[in-house]
């Protein structure tokens, strides 16, 4: 438990330390090392991008204790933070699965409001936030200082299910850091006004997702960080990249 405590107590200072940290999200010790070596100080991992790499899908399809495993391999190939994307939780408790995470080493995790076990269910907006309190309290019960990435798909499901979804992802984002996540995720953001406004609703760190090649509809690294991005992950577009690039490669292979 003592590395455990000290690359938590690592992630939770770069997260308050008012600078910007790109989170390269990784699927398997390969990935893993790769971004370990090129620099970065602290890594994700998707669960989009493993449940492609074991064969399964998104959207809590995987046996969670599978994708522990995996998370497990990764934390002991590098000595470096690792946040686990944990999707809605698996239908776990909070305590369980802050309890489970730290069991192989994770010392973060994203939790997002689509309950994907229940139709895809959205949680309300306090719902959530009370589910971020509950694992936050169990983090700090532990002596962890475990960071909660807190994500909403507001934005991302649009209106079809909120009138205002920029507005709606600013009032869950609030709700999460007052809960106590360390970082806020609201996915689907494409420009610098969305970017900006969302950057400024919170004072824990945004997180956006860029393309590891294309960048962010908001722009460069540095146009980023001018908006008050503070955190940048990759999701599933590493992956993605590397595959089309190898699909171009092989298919000159193919007689």
């Amino acid at each position: 438990m003592s590395d455990v405590t000290r690359l938590a107590q690592v992630f939770a200072d770069a997260h308050a330390s008012n600078e910007l940290i790109v989170l390269p999200t990784v699927w398997d010790t390969w990935s893993a090392k790769m971004a370990s070596d090129a620099g970065f100080k602290g890594l994700t991992v998707g669960s989009h991008p493993v449940a492609d790499a074991i064969g399964s899908s998104d959207g809590e399809n995987m046996d969670f204790q599978d994708y522990l495993a995996v998370v497990k391999r990764i934390v002991d190939s590098v000595d470096l933070p690792v946040s686990a994307d944990v999707e809605s939780g698996y239908g776990l408790e909070p305590a369980e699965l802050i309890q489970r995470l730290l069991e192989v080493g994770a010392v973060g995790a994203n939790i997002e409001d689509v309950v994907h076990s229940e139709g895809k269910r959205v949680r309300e907006r306090q719902e959530h936030a009370d589910y971020i309190a509950a694992a936050r309290q169990a983090a700090d019960e532990a002596g962890v200082a475990f960071v909660i990435n807190g994500r909403t798909d507001a934005v991302k499901l649009g209106t079809d299910v909120f009138s205002d979804p920029l507005a709606e992802a600013a009032e869950r984002i609030k709700l999460m850091e007052q809960a106590g996540a360390r970082s806020v995720y609201p996915v689907g953001l494409s420009t610098a006004d969305q970017v900006r406004q969302l950057a400024e609703a919170v004072s824990v760190p945004l997180n956006v997702t860029a393309d590891p090649v294309k960048g962010h509809g908001a722009g460069d690294l540095p146009a980023l960080s001018s908006l008050g991005v503070r955190r940048v992950s990759f999701g599933p577009l590493w992956q993605k990249w590397l595959a089309g690039v190898s699909a171009d490669a092989l298919t000159k292979w193919v007689r």
